[in-house]
């Protein structure tokens, strides 16, 4: 580290030095020697390998998520659990982060600080992968339910310490395409967990000789890898942050979020009609893929490795569409009319898997498509509608309902599943999507009343921006005008004025010259005039 920061601050040094003597035409001295440039912060190849590490920094943890929906007959079978119990893993995730997602942030900037905080929760996603494996080792079902409540304690808030970090080392345009490819990663780690898991189950089954709950143990320690895996990457992402902090001399990251509770009261119908949208919405989405597996097994007859591979297809389509889709948005604004399609679209994916045999790729690919596009249209609407200074709270306020909603719903479709069945639990979906499309329909028409710039195009918001931008610069100007003019009238610190001011202090005769008019001496005070 030291001799970095010398070589650092030597260049640097040296680069002063060649121009100082360039300017008095003296020969400047041999150069110093220059850190590589995938060791200096400054450089790109340095900042490419920090993107990598940011990137799989979440990746243990996407790909842990969804090891119960890999592994759900499995599961079900080994530990001897009906699908409520099962879709319980699901909702033992969620419960924690419906506090978290308050306190995630604050942690972060007041308590642990970036580094500390992003190895602390990396280290709860291992232990509780590792707990999650031991309940399945020890055919203990309670205590799968504990690692996942471990787990989920650092899943979500290793999210924002990742999303902290993207903004400490990239900044302007690149964080767009940052927050694009970390996006991209996460799903690719639910991708590869959905097509690898089932396979890995196997070849334990084939090392042991047999299937049982020590089969299912050693199936999802072996999937914990990644969570180590993720653990290393923080650590080194913690060190080359600590070096750069030191060598460019920049402060320790920090999410930025201020979070008041008492700002909820404030809200607008606009941004409650959001909050519907995304908890009704996701409710359809995550919990069928906890699910979907053995649904396109019984209602389609796809083999084990069909149904994993139709089942991830949603998230493989959302790793490269996310970013497309946030461009689109972007560029066009519209972002009602992005939403109402992405979720009549999925309307149309649910109808088609419940009542129709056709072929399920076909459902799942819209499916894949309307949830990318929902993601880049409704998660920025709620900057449009609450002031800067509650951000926090309301994107707190958002995934902490939405934790919740998730959590509540994975046991409810499970319950439907155990009773009714799969043609139950498609038409129960179809209905949070049905309340979600009846949510945007009024978020339209409310925003249209209210004159809500939610559904303007980006050209018209980026002209309101320049205008608003005109006018605080031209208040700024009249204000500067105004200084400048009190400034004038003020009377000059002169030798004279200095003089009797300080005569005055001493209760000293002041004398005025001859062109100073007589009435100036009534204005005088007492004690100057004794």
């Amino acid at each position: 580290m030291a001799e970095d920061e010398r070589a650092l601050l030597g260049s640097a040094a040296a680069g002063e030095e060649e121009e100082e003597e360039e300017e008095d035409g003296g020969r400047s001295p041999g150069p110093l020697r220059a850190l590589p440039a995938v060791c200096d912060p400054r450089r790109l190849p340095h900042r490419l390998l920090v993107l990598a590490l940011m990137c799989f920094l979440g990746f243990g943890s996407y790909f842990c998520y969804d090891n119960p929906a890999a592994l759900q007959t499995q599961v079900q079978r080994d530990m001897k659990v009906n699908t409520a119990q099962f879709m319980a893993l699901y909702a033992w995730y969620s419960w924690p982060n419906v506090v978290l997602c308050f306190f995630g942030g604050f942690l972060i900037d007041r308590v642990f600080g970036i580094r500390l905080g992003t190895i602390i929760f990396s280290i709860f996603v291992c232990v509780g992968q590792v707990i999650f494996a031991l309940g399945a080792l020890l055919n203990t079902f309670w205590l799968m339910d504990m690692g996942r409540f471990v787990f989920g304690i650092g899943g979500e808030s290793l999210a924002v310490a990742q999303n902290t970090y993207a903004v400490s080392w990239f900044k302007g345009k690149e964080l767009n395409l940052v927050f694009g490819l970390q996006l991209s990663m996460a799903r690719i780690g639910s991708t590869v967990n959905m097509n690898i898991m089932g396979w890995i189950y196997s070849r334990v089954q084939d090392l042991l000789g047999y299937t049982g709950p020590s089969t299912l143990g050693l199936t999802l320690m072996i999937g914990g890898i990644t969570c180590l895996f993720s653990l290393t990457c923080a650590l080194i992402l913690a060190y080359l942050d600590k070096r750069a902090e030191k060598l460019l001399c920049k402060e320790q990251g920090k999410t930025g979020e201020v979070i008041k509770l008492t700002d909820v009261k404030d809200f607008s119908f606009s941004l409650w009609l959001i909050f519907v949208i995304c908890v009704c919405y996701y409710a359809a989405v995550f919990p069928f893929i906890g699910l979907g597996k053995v649904f396109f097994i019984e209602k389609f007859r796809f083999s084990s490795q069909e149904a994993s591979a139709i089942n991830s297809i949603v998230y493989i389509i959302s790793a490269p569409m996310s970013p497309v889709f946030g461009l689109l948005v972007d560029k066009l604004g519209k972002n009602i009319i992005w939403v109402l399609c992405a979720v009549i679209t999925t309307l149309a994916s649910h109808i088609m898997l419940a009542f129709t045999f056709w072929n399920p790729w076909i459902a799942m690919c819209l499916l894949g498509l309307a949830y990318s596009l929902l993601a880049c249209a409704l998660w920025p609407m709620v900057a449009f509608v609450v002031p800067e200074h509650q951000l926090g709270t309301a994107y707190g306020f958002m995934q902490s309902i939405q934790n919740l909603g998730l959590a509540i719903i994975a046991i409810a479709a499970g319950m439907i599943l155990d009773t009714r069945g799969y043609l139950f639990l498609e038409v129960f979906f179809s209905a949070c999507v049905c309340l979600s499309l009846v949510a945007v329909v009024m978020l339209y028409f409310v925003n249209h009343l209210t004159g809500g710039d939610l559904n303007w195009s980006a050209k018209k918001r980026e002209e309101l921006q320049k205008v608003a931008a005109t006018e605080a610069e031209e208040q700024e100007r009249l204000r500067r005008q105004n200084e400048d003019d009190l400034a004038k009238l003020r009377p000059k610190a002169d030798e004279f004025s200095l003089r009797n001011k300080y005569l005055s202090k001493l209760g000293a005769q002041v004398l005025l010259p001859d062109n100073y008019s007589s009435y100036l001496s009534t204005m005088a005070h007492r004690s100057v005039l004794k």
